[in-house]
């Protein structure tokens, strides 16, 4: 269900992400925000539209012409799809969600080692089998003002899955944001992810339409 204040939640959203991938500060915009990512592969910008229009996404779809810009827009696939060409390439749904943060102690399955720490605003946890090998991880930025966590990136090794690892990735980010003196969680998660976080307790408030623009093909 989407919110009153979806544009003050994914603005929460936004101030943890950059952090957590270091990218440039978001650039207001009467629609949204735009940041600068600069990822050497994949992404050298996003615009982030909290309650996207047709006229605005065409107007800036037009002036968009930098390959692997993406657009971020909280609506559902199905009505932003058909305000862009087919040259912007839709990729898997996202899902804004929310949850309050509380000072936790996961459960470790027996054979497993969790280490946490932060640096530069960044929280990270690493789950490491006995002969220390990756078995799950993720990370959260925080905001400029210590009060919101933004989890990220958040994976589990393909041979140690279906373990609860991912799990407590979650819920080591969870308190150690909660120790440093945040009190909100927000992100966007994957169709899987919103499914596990959801029974973690996260409330899930708006869709997010992901699209590209493609690189051009010259022998097309």
């Amino acid at each position: 269900m989407r919110q009153p204040d979806i544009r003050k939640t994914v603005e929460m959203w936004i101030g943890g992400w950059t952090v957590s991938r270091g990218a440039a500060e978001p650039v207001d915009r009467p629609w949204g925000w735009t940041i600068d990512v600069g990822a050497p592969v994949g992404e050298v910008a996003r615009h982030v539209l909290p309650e996207p229009t047709e006229a605005d996404v065409r107007k800036l779809a037009e002036t968009t012409t930098a390959p692997t810009t993406w657009l971020k827009l909280f609506a559902e696939d199905d009505t932003v799809r058909p305000w862009l060409g087919p040259q912007w390439r839709l990729d898997k749904p996202g899902f804004l969600m929310t949850a309050p943060l509380t000072p936790e102690r996961p459960e470790l399955p027996a054979g497993y080692t969790v280490t946490t720490w932060e640096r530069g605003g960044v929280l990270r946890a690493l789950v490491r089998t006995e002969a220390g090998h990756l078995a799950a991880r993720g990370q959260a930025g925080l905001s400029a003002d210590g009060r919101v966590a933004v989890p990220d990136q958040i994976t589990t090794a393909p041979e140690f899955r279906r373990r609860g690892l991912g799990s407590v990735v979650m819920h080591t980010l969870r308190s150690a944001a909660y120790e440093t003196g945040a009190r909100t969680g927000v992100l966007v998660g994957t169709p899987a992810g919103q499914a596990l976080y959801a029974t973690l307790g996260w409330t899930t408030h708006a869709p997010m339409a992901s699209l590209v623009l493609e690189p051009e093909n010259p022998e097309a």
